[in-house]
Protein backbone atom coordinates (compact mmCIF):
# COMPACT_ATOMS: atom_id res chain seq x y z
CA UNK A 1 0.00 0.00 0.00
CA UNK A 2 2.78 2.59 0.69
CA UNK A 3 5.69 3.43 -1.24
CA UNK A 4 8.32 4.36 1.22
CA UNK A 5 10.63 7.22 -0.57
CA UNK A 6 13.74 5.20 -1.15
CA UNK A 7 12.01 2.33 -2.59
CA UNK A 8 12.37 1.73 -6.39
CA UNK A 9 10.56 4.42 -8.43
CA UNK A 10 7.87 3.16 -11.38
CA UNK A 11 8.61 4.02 -14.88
CA UNK A 12 5.59 1.97 -16.40
CA UNK A 13 3.54 4.70 -17.07
CA UNK A 14 4.37 8.53 -18.46
CA UNK A 15 4.13 10.70 -14.59
CA UNK A 16 2.62 14.47 -13.83
CA UNK A 17 5.48 16.91 -13.77
CA UNK A 18 5.02 19.52 -10.93
CA UNK A 19 3.03 22.17 -12.96
CA UNK A 20 0.75 19.45 -13.97
CA UNK A 21 0.15 18.60 -10.46
CA UNK A 22 -0.28 21.40 -9.55
CA UNK A 23 -2.76 22.58 -11.98
CA UNK A 24 -4.98 19.80 -11.00
CA UNK A 25 -5.12 21.02 -7.43
CA UNK A 26 -5.94 24.83 -8.71
CA UNK A 27 -8.83 23.62 -10.89
CA UNK A 28 -10.47 21.64 -7.94
CA UNK A 29 -9.82 24.41 -5.34
CA UNK A 30 -10.83 27.29 -7.46
CA UNK A 31 -13.88 25.19 -9.37
CA UNK A 32 -15.22 24.34 -5.97
CA UNK A 33 -15.73 27.81 -4.25
CA UNK A 34 -15.05 30.97 -6.60
CA UNK A 35 -17.79 30.13 -8.86
CA UNK A 36 -20.00 28.12 -6.77
CA UNK A 37 -20.19 29.88 -2.85
CA UNK A 38 -19.15 33.29 -3.69
CA UNK A 39 -22.24 35.28 -3.30
CA UNK A 40 -22.81 32.88 -0.24
CA UNK A 41 -19.53 33.85 1.63
CA UNK A 42 -20.08 37.62 0.93
CA UNK A 43 -23.74 37.34 2.40
CA UNK A 44 -21.92 36.27 5.85
CA UNK A 45 -18.94 38.37 5.56
CA UNK A 46 -20.34 41.10 4.30
CA UNK A 47 -16.73 43.16 2.68
CA UNK A 48 -14.62 41.22 4.97
CA UNK A 49 -14.42 38.79 2.39
CA UNK A 50 -11.00 39.31 0.93
CA UNK A 51 -10.08 38.72 4.76
CA UNK A 52 -12.32 35.46 5.18
CA UNK A 53 -10.10 33.79 2.08
CA UNK A 54 -7.19 34.79 3.67
CA UNK A 55 -8.35 33.34 6.69
CA UNK A 56 -9.43 30.23 5.64
CA UNK A 57 -5.77 29.95 3.60
CA UNK A 58 -4.04 30.16 6.43
CA UNK A 59 -5.72 27.07 8.00
CA UNK A 60 -5.20 25.02 4.74
CA UNK A 61 -1.84 26.11 5.32
CA UNK A 62 -1.76 24.36 8.60
CA UNK A 63 -3.01 21.10 7.17
CA UNK A 64 -0.49 21.13 4.46
CA UNK A 65 2.17 21.43 6.81
CA UNK A 66 1.37 17.63 8.35
CA UNK A 67 0.56 16.93 4.26
CA UNK A 68 4.04 18.00 3.10
CA UNK A 69 5.93 15.79 5.51
CA UNK A 70 3.80 12.93 5.36
CA UNK A 71 3.51 12.86 1.48
CA UNK A 72 7.34 13.17 1.34
CA UNK A 73 7.89 9.92 2.84
CA UNK A 74 4.71 7.78 2.40
CA UNK A 75 3.62 7.85 -1.43
CA UNK A 76 0.40 5.84 -2.59
CA UNK A 77 -3.15 7.00 -4.33
CA UNK A 78 -4.96 6.27 -1.02
CA UNK A 79 -3.78 9.77 -0.20
CA UNK A 80 -4.51 10.59 3.57
CA UNK A 81 -5.88 7.07 4.22
CA UNK A 82 -2.44 5.60 3.54
CA UNK A 83 -1.33 8.29 6.41
CA UNK A 84 -3.83 7.23 9.03
CA UNK A 85 -3.39 3.99 8.46
CA UNK A 86 0.36 3.90 8.73
CA UNK A 87 0.56 5.77 11.98
CA UNK A 88 -3.04 3.78 13.53
CA UNK A 89 -3.16 0.46 11.75
CA UNK A 90 -6.08 -1.03 10.45
CA UNK A 91 -9.10 -0.48 12.88
CA UNK A 92 -12.76 0.42 12.58
CA UNK A 93 -11.54 4.55 12.34
CA UNK A 94 -9.41 3.68 9.73
CA UNK A 95 -11.86 1.61 6.98
CA UNK A 96 -14.49 4.23 8.19
CA UNK A 97 -12.55 6.88 6.63
CA UNK A 98 -11.64 5.96 3.96
CA UNK A 99 -15.08 5.16 3.01
CA UNK A 100 -16.15 8.38 3.31
CA UNK A 101 -13.11 9.61 1.71
CA UNK A 102 -13.93 8.16 -1.72
CA UNK A 103 -18.43 8.65 -1.14
CA UNK A 104 -16.85 12.68 -0.73
CA UNK A 105 -15.14 12.24 -4.09
CA UNK A 106 -18.75 11.07 -5.59
CA UNK A 107 -20.32 13.27 -4.44
CA UNK A 108 -17.94 16.35 -5.51
CA UNK A 109 -18.18 15.21 -8.95
CA UNK A 110 -22.45 15.20 -8.74
CA UNK A 111 -21.92 18.63 -7.28
CA UNK A 112 -19.95 19.90 -10.72
CA UNK A 113 -21.86 17.86 -12.77
CA UNK A 114 -25.25 19.83 -11.77
CA UNK A 115 -23.21 23.41 -11.33
CA UNK A 116 -22.34 23.06 -14.75
CA UNK A 117 -25.64 22.31 -16.31
CA UNK A 118 -26.49 25.79 -14.41
CA UNK A 119 -24.36 27.85 -16.30
CA UNK A 120 -23.96 25.83 -19.40
CA UNK A 121 -27.84 25.93 -20.38
CA UNK A 122 -28.05 29.86 -19.89
CA UNK A 123 -24.90 30.83 -21.54
CA UNK A 124 -26.29 28.92 -24.62
CA UNK A 125 -29.93 29.89 -24.48
CA UNK A 126 -31.03 26.44 -24.08
CA UNK A 127 -34.41 25.85 -22.11
CA UNK A 128 -33.62 24.16 -18.84
CA UNK A 129 -35.78 21.69 -18.26
CA UNK A 130 -35.46 18.24 -16.85
CA UNK A 131 -34.53 16.38 -19.91
CA UNK A 132 -31.75 19.30 -21.08
CA UNK A 133 -30.52 19.26 -17.06
CA UNK A 134 -29.70 15.58 -16.84
CA UNK A 135 -28.54 15.53 -20.61
CA UNK A 136 -25.78 18.05 -19.43
CA UNK A 137 -25.33 16.60 -16.65
CA UNK A 138 -24.79 13.30 -18.02
CA UNK A 139 -22.27 14.87 -21.15
CA UNK A 140 -20.15 16.37 -19.05
CA UNK A 141 -19.12 13.53 -16.33
CA UNK A 142 -18.98 10.85 -19.61
CA UNK A 143 -16.82 13.45 -21.20
CA UNK A 144 -14.23 13.48 -18.44
CA UNK A 145 -14.57 9.98 -17.35
CA UNK A 146 -13.19 9.25 -21.60
CA UNK A 147 -10.48 11.54 -21.04
CA UNK A 148 -9.49 10.08 -17.52
CA UNK A 149 -9.59 6.01 -19.68
CA UNK A 150 -6.32 7.32 -21.57
CA UNK A 151 -4.32 7.85 -18.68
CA UNK A 152 -2.50 9.92 -16.19
CA UNK A 153 -0.45 12.35 -18.79
CA UNK A 154 -3.40 13.08 -20.57
CA UNK A 155 -5.53 14.31 -17.42
CA UNK A 156 -2.24 16.38 -16.49
CA UNK A 157 -2.11 18.09 -20.01
CA UNK A 158 -5.83 18.97 -20.04
CA UNK A 159 -5.56 20.10 -16.74
CA UNK A 160 -2.69 22.16 -17.51
CA UNK A 161 -4.53 24.17 -20.31
CA UNK A 162 -8.06 24.41 -18.92
CA UNK A 163 -6.68 26.10 -15.57
CA UNK A 164 -4.73 28.58 -18.00
CA UNK A 165 -7.87 29.91 -20.13
CA UNK A 166 -9.48 29.82 -16.70
CA UNK A 167 -6.83 31.93 -14.78
CA UNK A 168 -6.95 34.14 -17.76
CA UNK A 169 -10.42 35.07 -17.73
CA UNK A 170 -10.38 35.74 -13.83
CA UNK A 171 -6.74 37.71 -14.30
CA UNK A 172 -8.53 40.09 -16.68
CA UNK A 173 -11.20 40.35 -14.00
CA UNK A 174 -8.93 41.07 -10.87
CA UNK A 175 -7.02 43.70 -13.49
CA UNK A 176 -9.83 45.93 -14.79
CA UNK A 177 -10.92 45.40 -10.86
CA UNK A 178 -8.76 46.80 -9.17
CA UNK A 179 -8.28 49.61 -11.30
CA UNK A 180 -11.72 51.06 -10.72
CA UNK A 181 -11.75 49.94 -6.70
CA UNK A 182 -13.50 52.14 -4.16
CA UNK A 183 -12.05 51.46 -1.44
CA UNK A 184 -14.53 52.44 1.04
CA UNK A 185 -16.40 49.15 -0.44
CA UNK A 186 -12.97 47.42 1.07
CA UNK A 187 -12.68 49.05 4.36
CA UNK A 188 -12.70 45.84 6.74
CA UNK A 189 -15.38 46.09 9.32
CA UNK A 190 -14.94 45.83 13.01
CA UNK A 191 -17.70 45.41 14.48
CA UNK A 192 -18.84 42.25 16.63
CA UNK A 193 -21.53 41.03 13.58
CA UNK A 194 -18.75 41.62 11.36
CA UNK A 195 -16.35 40.10 12.82
CA UNK A 196 -18.21 37.32 13.61
CA UNK A 197 -19.28 36.71 10.11
CA UNK A 198 -15.72 36.58 9.12
CA UNK A 199 -15.08 33.56 11.83
CA UNK A 200 -18.14 31.74 10.17
CA UNK A 201 -17.17 32.76 6.69
CA UNK A 202 -13.56 31.27 7.06
CA UNK A 203 -14.95 28.03 8.72
CA UNK A 204 -16.82 27.70 4.97
CA UNK A 205 -14.73 29.10 2.53
CA UNK A 206 -11.70 26.90 4.43
CA UNK A 207 -13.78 24.11 2.64
CA UNK A 208 -12.69 25.82 -0.79
CA UNK A 209 -8.73 24.98 -0.41
CA UNK A 210 -9.50 21.03 -0.09
CA UNK A 211 -8.16 20.57 -3.67
CA UNK A 212 -4.84 19.75 -3.14
CA UNK A 213 -5.46 16.77 -1.48
CA UNK A 214 -6.01 15.23 -4.83
CA UNK A 215 -2.01 16.02 -5.20
CA UNK A 216 -1.70 12.82 -2.90
CA UNK A 217 -4.40 10.45 -4.17
CA UNK A 218 -2.16 10.74 -7.48
CA UNK A 219 1.35 10.65 -6.02
CA UNK A 220 2.10 7.81 -7.46
CA UNK A 221 1.86 9.15 -10.73
CA UNK A 222 3.64 12.28 -10.16
CA UNK A 223 7.50 12.64 -11.20
CA UNK A 224 9.77 12.65 -8.19
CA UNK A 225 6.72 12.42 -5.55
CA UNK A 226 9.10 12.45 -2.53
CA UNK A 227 9.93 16.61 -4.01
CA UNK A 228 7.41 17.68 -6.13
CA UNK A 229 3.89 16.45 -4.06
CA UNK A 230 4.86 19.13 -1.00
CA UNK A 231 6.71 21.29 -3.66
CA UNK A 232 2.76 21.30 -5.25
CA UNK A 233 1.13 21.53 -2.51
CA UNK A 234 2.44 24.55 -1.30
CA UNK A 235 2.54 26.34 -4.37
CA UNK A 236 -1.43 25.63 -5.13
CA UNK A 237 -2.82 26.78 -2.15
CA UNK A 238 -0.80 29.92 -1.99
CA UNK A 239 -1.22 31.04 -5.64
CA UNK A 240 -5.06 30.02 -4.79
CA UNK A 241 -5.40 31.83 -1.70
CA UNK A 242 -3.57 34.94 -4.15
CA UNK A 243 -6.53 34.48 -6.32
CA UNK A 244 -9.06 34.17 -4.29
CA UNK A 245 -8.11 37.78 -2.46
CA UNK A 246 -8.01 39.51 -5.82
CA UNK A 247 -11.01 38.11 -6.80
CA UNK A 248 -12.76 38.95 -3.75
CA UNK A 249 -11.17 42.42 -3.92
CA UNK A 250 -12.35 43.37 -7.09
CA UNK A 251 -15.99 41.83 -6.95
CA UNK A 252 -16.76 43.62 -3.66
CA UNK A 253 -14.59 47.11 -4.38
CA UNK A 254 -17.11 46.98 -7.50
CA UNK A 255 -20.37 46.26 -6.78
CA UNK A 256 -22.39 46.82 -3.39
CA UNK A 257 -22.64 43.53 -1.07
CA UNK A 258 -26.94 43.64 -1.58
CA UNK A 259 -26.34 43.62 -4.69
CA UNK A 260 -23.68 40.07 -5.02
CA UNK A 261 -25.87 38.36 -2.32
CA UNK A 262 -28.83 38.86 -4.73
CA UNK A 263 -26.79 37.61 -7.80
CA UNK A 264 -25.45 34.77 -5.58
CA UNK A 265 -25.65 31.68 -8.04
CA UNK A 266 -23.98 33.84 -10.05
CA UNK A 267 -22.62 36.62 -8.09
CA UNK A 268 -18.70 36.71 -10.10
CA UNK A 269 -20.38 37.39 -13.48
CA UNK A 270 -23.08 39.81 -12.22
CA UNK A 271 -20.12 41.90 -10.71
CA UNK A 272 -17.84 42.04 -14.29
CA UNK A 273 -20.89 43.87 -15.81
CA UNK A 274 -20.01 47.14 -13.81
CA UNK A 275 -16.92 46.87 -15.55
CA UNK A 276 -16.87 44.80 -18.89
CA UNK A 277 -20.52 44.95 -19.37
CA UNK A 278 -22.04 42.54 -21.07
CA UNK A 279 -18.44 40.93 -22.64
CA UNK A 280 -17.37 40.69 -19.17
CA UNK A 281 -20.83 38.52 -17.80
CA UNK A 282 -19.86 35.94 -21.09
CA UNK A 283 -16.63 35.99 -20.47
CA UNK A 284 -16.85 35.23 -16.19
CA UNK A 285 -19.56 32.48 -17.70
CA UNK A 286 -17.01 31.20 -19.83
CA UNK A 287 -14.75 30.98 -17.29
CA UNK A 288 -17.10 29.46 -14.76
CA UNK A 289 -17.64 26.71 -17.21
CA UNK A 290 -13.93 26.67 -17.70
CA UNK A 291 -13.33 26.16 -13.58
CA UNK A 292 -16.05 23.36 -13.08
CA UNK A 293 -14.79 21.69 -16.16
CA UNK A 294 -11.13 21.43 -14.47
CA UNK A 295 -12.49 20.64 -10.99
CA UNK A 296 -14.52 17.94 -12.36
CA UNK A 297 -11.42 16.46 -14.49
CA UNK A 298 -9.14 16.24 -11.61
CA UNK A 299 -11.97 15.23 -8.86
CA UNK A 300 -12.44 12.19 -11.56
CA UNK A 301 -8.95 11.49 -11.69
CA UNK A 302 -8.72 11.84 -8.25
CA UNK A 303 -11.72 9.85 -7.24
CA UNK A 304 -11.03 6.81 -9.43
CA UNK A 305 -7.60 6.64 -7.99
CA UNK A 306 -8.76 6.35 -4.17
CA UNK A 307 -11.19 3.72 -5.35
CA UNK A 308 -8.99 1.82 -7.01
CA UNK A 309 -6.27 2.26 -4.09
CA UNK A 310 -8.50 1.51 -1.19
CA UNK A 311 -9.74 -2.01 -2.97
CA UNK A 312 -6.46 -3.10 -3.82
CA UNK A 313 -6.02 -3.04 -0.30
CA UNK A 314 -9.49 -4.59 0.80
CA UNK A 315 -11.61 -1.91 1.84
CA UNK A 316 -14.06 -1.20 -0.52
CA UNK A 317 -16.43 -4.97 -2.50
CA UNK A 318 -13.70 -6.50 -5.19
CA UNK A 319 -15.52 -5.62 -8.22
CA UNK A 320 -13.12 -2.30 -7.45
CA UNK A 321 -9.92 -4.99 -8.08
CA UNK A 322 -10.51 -6.96 -11.12
CA UNK A 323 -7.40 -5.69 -12.83
CA UNK A 324 -4.49 -3.79 -13.04
CA UNK A 325 -5.53 0.24 -12.67
CA UNK A 326 -5.07 2.12 -15.87
CA UNK A 327 -5.40 -1.20 -17.63
CA UNK A 328 -9.22 -1.69 -16.58
CA UNK A 329 -11.25 1.17 -15.45
CA UNK A 330 -13.39 -0.44 -13.02
CA UNK A 331 -12.84 2.33 -10.19
CA UNK A 332 -13.30 5.05 -12.78
CA UNK A 333 -16.47 3.60 -14.38
CA UNK A 334 -17.85 2.80 -10.68
CA UNK A 335 -16.62 6.34 -9.32
CA UNK A 336 -18.50 8.43 -12.36
CA UNK A 337 -21.31 6.25 -12.89
CA UNK A 338 -22.61 7.14 -8.85
CA UNK A 339 -21.41 10.64 -9.02
CA UNK A 340 -23.74 10.63 -12.03
CA UNK A 341 -26.93 8.88 -10.17
CA UNK A 342 -26.33 11.22 -7.29
CA UNK A 343 -26.61 14.20 -9.86
CA UNK A 344 -29.96 13.10 -11.21
CA UNK A 345 -31.60 11.93 -7.99
CA UNK A 346 -30.59 14.05 -5.49
CA UNK A 347 -30.66 17.71 -3.80
CA UNK A 348 -26.96 18.05 -3.02
CA UNK A 349 -26.36 21.46 -1.18
CA UNK A 350 -26.75 19.60 1.99
CA UNK A 351 -24.77 16.61 1.07
CA UNK A 352 -21.87 18.92 -0.07
CA UNK A 353 -22.04 20.61 3.57
CA UNK A 354 -22.15 17.53 5.15
CA UNK A 355 -18.75 16.48 3.16
CA UNK A 356 -16.97 19.41 3.63
CA UNK A 357 -17.64 18.24 7.39
CA UNK A 358 -15.99 14.97 6.87
CA UNK A 359 -13.21 16.14 5.17
CA UNK A 360 -12.36 18.35 8.28
CA UNK A 361 -12.49 15.27 10.01
CA UNK A 362 -10.07 13.62 7.63
CA UNK A 363 -7.47 16.33 8.39
CA UNK A 364 -7.66 15.87 12.05
CA UNK A 365 -6.63 12.36 11.46
CA UNK A 366 -3.95 13.32 9.13
CA UNK A 367 -2.87 16.14 11.85
CA UNK A 368 -2.72 13.20 14.43
CA UNK A 369 -1.17 10.64 12.07
CA UNK A 370 1.47 12.92 11.82
CA UNK A 371 2.25 13.57 15.55
CA UNK A 372 2.29 9.58 15.72
CA UNK A 373 4.79 9.16 13.35
CA UNK A 374 6.95 12.98 13.55
CA UNK A 375 9.90 10.81 14.46
CA UNK A 376 10.02 9.22 11.01
CA UNK A 377 8.66 11.55 8.96
CA UNK A 378 10.29 14.91 10.57
CA UNK A 379 8.03 17.82 11.64
CA UNK A 380 7.58 20.34 14.57
CA UNK A 381 5.78 18.80 17.12
CA UNK A 382 4.49 21.79 18.85
CA UNK A 383 2.95 23.38 15.18
CA UNK A 384 1.85 19.91 14.63
CA UNK A 385 -0.14 20.29 17.89
CA UNK A 386 -0.95 23.98 17.11
CA UNK A 387 -2.48 22.57 14.10
CA UNK A 388 -4.76 20.20 15.21
CA UNK A 389 -6.30 22.55 17.78
CA UNK A 390 -6.36 25.06 14.82
CA UNK A 391 -8.36 23.09 12.47
CA UNK A 392 -10.34 21.11 15.53
CA UNK A 393 -11.59 25.05 16.40
CA UNK A 394 -12.62 25.48 12.79
CA UNK A 395 -14.20 22.33 12.77
CA UNK A 396 -16.17 23.13 15.59
CA UNK A 397 -17.12 26.49 14.13
CA UNK A 398 -18.99 24.69 11.56
CA UNK A 399 -20.79 22.77 13.60
CA UNK A 400 -22.07 25.40 15.68
CA UNK A 401 -22.70 27.71 12.34
CA UNK A 402 -24.85 24.94 10.82
CA UNK A 403 -27.06 23.75 14.19
CA UNK A 404 -27.67 28.04 14.31
CA UNK A 405 -28.36 28.31 10.51
CA UNK A 406 -29.63 24.30 9.63
CA UNK A 407 -29.83 21.72 11.75
CA UNK A 408 -30.82 19.60 9.04
CA UNK A 409 -27.88 19.69 8.09
CA UNK A 410 -25.90 19.36 11.37
CA UNK A 411 -28.02 16.01 11.91
CA UNK A 412 -26.96 15.02 8.57
CA UNK A 413 -23.05 15.43 9.71
CA UNK A 414 -23.88 13.23 12.55
CA UNK A 415 -25.91 10.79 10.35
CA UNK A 416 -23.25 10.07 7.60
CA UNK A 417 -20.27 9.51 10.19
CA UNK A 418 -22.83 6.89 11.99
CA UNK A 419 -24.12 5.35 8.42
CA UNK A 420 -20.29 4.92 7.60
CA UNK A 421 -19.28 3.48 10.66
CA UNK A 422 -22.44 1.13 10.56
CA UNK A 423 -21.52 -0.29 7.16
CA UNK A 424 -17.79 -0.61 7.87
CA UNK A 425 -18.32 -2.40 11.01
CA UNK A 426 -20.98 -5.13 8.84
CA UNK A 427 -19.01 -5.64 5.68
CA UNK A 428 -16.02 -6.02 8.02
CA UNK A 429 -17.97 -9.22 9.50
CA UNK A 430 -19.51 -10.77 6.55
CA UNK A 431 -15.71 -10.45 4.07
CA UNK A 432 -12.89 -11.12 6.81
CA UNK A 433 -10.83 -8.22 5.07
CA UNK A 434 -8.78 -6.11 6.67
CA UNK A 435 -6.15 -3.75 4.86
CA UNK A 436 -2.62 -5.13 4.37
CA UNK A 437 -0.22 -4.49 7.21
CA UNK A 438 2.08 -0.87 6.25
CA UNK A 439 5.79 -1.45 5.66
Amino acid sequence: MVKIMNSPKRTRYKKLNLWEAVSMAVGVMIGASIFSIFGVGAEIAGRNLPETFLLSGVYALFVAYSYAKLSSKIISNAGPIAFIHKAIGDNIATGTLSILLWITYVISISLFAKGFAGYALPLFHIPENTFTIALAEIGIVSFFTALNFFGSKVVGKAEFYIVLVKLLILGIFIFFGLLTIDPSLITPSFSKSSLMGTIYASAIFFLSYMGFGVITNASEYIEEPERNVPLAIYISIIFVMVVYVGVALSAIGNLPIDELIKAKDNALAVAAKPLLGNLGFILISIGALFSISSAMNATIYGGANVAYSLAKDGELPKFFERKVWFKSTEGLYITSTLGILFALLFNMEGVASITSAVFIIIYLFVILSHYLLVDEVGGNRKLIILSFNVILLVFLTLLYYQWQIHKYIFYGIITTFLGAIIFEYIYRCFTKRQFFKSR
